[in-house]
């Protein structure tokens, strides 16, 4: 029996197909647009000598020009599911950066470590599975996989932080979301449009078992210090995963 689609996910892409013509201004300091985030992913991809680069849900494609400029020779991609999203790339002329692919992250049209590094700039919040996409972007990547997506455990005041760090490691977090979105498992907001309650350490278990190195790179809330940052101490993170090979 085929699986059920999942309402959220048609919400999303209508969301974004009805913001593309302005997706650059309403997100332009979120993901890859943020200008030290870029100086850093673009770091790594010289370190490790990249080739290639996919970006995964590169909407309107704008990450693409900062990666071109990072491997000028190279190869750089973007997959992304909106075409309207797309059609905008190439309104702003993003598509002459690198070729644009309609795809699922969830289920990428690329054959095992077709990569030299494989990104996604904010993407995973927006998923109702993200650990599926991450599965995809480590099955194509060859050298490195870098995650720059929200982080739960540093949102908030510190007893928020701390009760949502509990209920996580009880295995009761699924639970509490899915009384605290009435059953939907995601809210909805002007600004950002559909999002799931996610933090790149969800993800963390996937990662150290396929990398050699982790990279984290975050920002500090000095409102809420704590000796355990960045997982308490920042809403999003930068996960750098590298294969020494």
């Amino acid at each position: 029996m085929a699986q059920k689609p999942d309402p959220g996910v048609a919400i999303q892409r209508k969301y974004y197909t009805d913001t593309a013509a302005r997706y650059e201004q309403m997100h332009q300091h979120e993901g890859s647009g943020d200008p030290l985030i870029n100086k850093f992913v673009l770091s790594v991809l010289h370190m490790i000598d990249a080739r290639s680069v996919l970006d995964v849900g590169t909407a309107t494609g704008r990450g693409l020009r900062d990666l071109r400029q990072a491997i000028p020779d190279g190869f750089v991609c973007g997959v992304e599911p909106v075409a309207a999203l797309l059609d905008q790339a190439v309104q702003n002329t993003n598509a002459a950066s690198g070729s644009l692919v309609r795809g699922s992250g969830a289920a990428l049209p690329f054959a095992d470590a077709s990569f030299d590094a494989v990104c996604e700039f904010a993407v995973l919040h927006h998923v109702p599975e993200p650990n599926a996409v991450v599965k995809e972007m480590l099955r194509v990547a060859k050298k490195a996989v870098l995650i720059s997506d929200s982080n739960r455990f540093g949102q908030g005041s510190r007893a928020a932080r701390l009760l949502k760090l509990g209920l996580y490691k009880s295995k009761l977090w699924g639970a509490y979301n899915f009384l605290r979105t009435s059953g939907k498992g995601y809210q909805i907001t002007e600004g950002d449009g559909l999002a799931y309650s996610y933090s790149v350490y969800d993800s963390f278990h996937l990662l150290t078992e396929w990398a050699d190195r982790i990279i984290l790179y975050s920002g500090v809330d000095k409102t809420n210090p704590t000796w355990a940052h960045p997982l308490l101490n920042s809403g999003a993170a930068l996960i750098c995963a590298v294969k020494d090979s």
